[in-house]
């Protein structure tokens, strides 16, 4: 009896162990058969198409490359290019595509190959499709975009520039910085251990590709010791450009840019006497020259109308603006003269490009400045200031920049590190 009882339960352990043993085993192939299972990537989707579908051709047009020479080269007939062309050319012009940019061709992926699609990037958002697939058609697109807001702050030891290539901020930024405080800051003049702290929007294309600076929200340039505030605030109704008051509701545009050109030097300020490089003797200058490469774009200084645009012995080319009925500029020893007589030009728009011609020992243009014809220093003057902000405006424009003040201010300047003389 008792042997039959061990028995029995010899039995049933054996039986536990194998009902274990074979779940084990049946988990062990599942857990096999889910991970033999494998994993469907998203199909691949740009300009609107899923690429996958096609056979796909990228390359950037070359010099000597036209739009029918491309098709020609994946099977599309003359006649069918010139259908296309007419089809399009309200949309894109085929003969006008400029070398560097890059586009798209669309392909069947059987034996014949034939193209469905051509994607002509306009730039890095925007492009053109023209669509072969049954009928003709062109449209205008952009890439999907996202913008990103961010801070930044960073002290100066040399330039502006300098510094913001120090901080890994791109030089369109801080050309967009210099713009603003143009009117109110001389860059000529910065001064190391000036200080910068600004709120601006960065656009990435498929939330990953950096696109360029969307735009400044509000920044603060402590110059001398004195912090000089920027709120964006509405849009010029002529230029479309964002319009910028400081923290009193003060515009921060000015009448007169500070000077006619960009990445500049002054070689030579306005002086009762000075040592003339080319005639070799002592003579007033009555100008500021800022040396710069050949070839930069001169910009008025301000809104005017041209009243002279020619060339003497002295002057070189030059081109003189007549402002109002108190105020005019020229400019002188262009390369190149870009403004005519009579013309209107705004404020920053390329009258010139710098040069070297008349009496000059090299590239520079001098910017003569006259008040009620008198020729005066630029730099002495308490030039008239912009439109300023309608009072009616004023209550909406400190409740915006209230919340911006005060992120402003919570953002921490950077600490100039000074090494210890030994």
């Amino acid at each position: 009896m008792r042997f039959l009882k061990n028995r029995f339960s010899y039995i049933i352990a054996l039986s536990l162990v194998s009902v274990f043993l074979s779940c084990k085993e049946d988990n062990s192939e599942k857990e096999l058969a889910e991970n033999l299972v494998e994993e469907i990537p998203d199909p691949v989707k740009e300009y609107g198409y899923i690429l996958d579908d096609f056979k796909v051709v990228r390359d950037t047009i070359k010099s000597g490359d036209s739009f029918g020479a491309i098709m020609d080269t994946h099977g599309v007939s003359r006649t069918q290019v010139y259908n296309i062309m007419q089809a399009v050319r309200d949309t894109l012009d085929p003969t006008r595509l400029v070398v560097g940019k890059p586009y798209a061709i669309l392909k069947t992926k059987d034996t014949i190959s034939n193209v469905q699609a051509f994607i002509y990037e306009n730039d890095r958002i925007n492009y053109t499709v023209v669509d072969l697939a049954d009928t003709i058609t062109a449209y205008r697109a952009k890439k999907p975009v996202t913008v990103k807001r961010k801070v930044a702050s960073g002290v100066i030891t040399s330039s502006l520039s300098a510094a913001m290539d120090n901080e890994g901020l791109s030089i369109l930024l801080s050309d967009m910085l210099a713009d603003i405080y143009q009117w109110k800051v001389d860059f000529f003049k910065i001064q190391k251990g000036d200080q910068f702290k600004l709120i601006y929007n960065e656009k990435y294309i498929n939330d990953t590709i950096y696109a360029g600076v969307q735009n400044i929200e509000a920044a603060v340039l402590t110059h001398y010791g004195h912090p000089y505030y920027a709120f964006s605030f509405g849009r010029d109704s002529i230029s479309g450009f964002s319009k910028f008051y400081d923290d009193e509701a003060n515009s921060l545009q000015s009448f007169f840019l500070k000077a006619p050109l960009k990445f500049s030097r002054i070689s030579s300020r306005f002086t009762r006497r000075r040592f003339h490089p080319v005639q070799k003797r002592w003579k007033a200058h009555k100008g500021t020259d800022y040396a710069a490469p050949t070839g930069t774009p001169i910009w008025s200084t301000a809104d005017g109308v041209v009243v002279a645009s020619s060339y003497t012995r002295g002057n070189g080319n030059y081109v003189k603006v007549r402002h109002n009925q108190k105020y005019t500029t020229q400019y002188l020893h262009m390369s190149k003269r870009n403004a005519k007589v009579g013309q209107h030009v705004k404020q920053g728009d390329i009258i010139g490009y710098v040069g070297s011609t008349g009496l000059a020992t090299g590239p520079h243009v001098c910017y003569r400045f006259w008040v009620n014809g008198v020729q005066v220093d630029p730099y002495k003057q308490n030039l008239p200031s912009s439109e300023p902000l309608k009072e009616t405006l004023k209550p909406d424009y400190f409740l915006a920049i209230e919340p911006l003040r005060k992120e402003l201010d919570s953002i921490p300047f950077k600490i100039i590190k000074t090494t210890p003389k030994l």
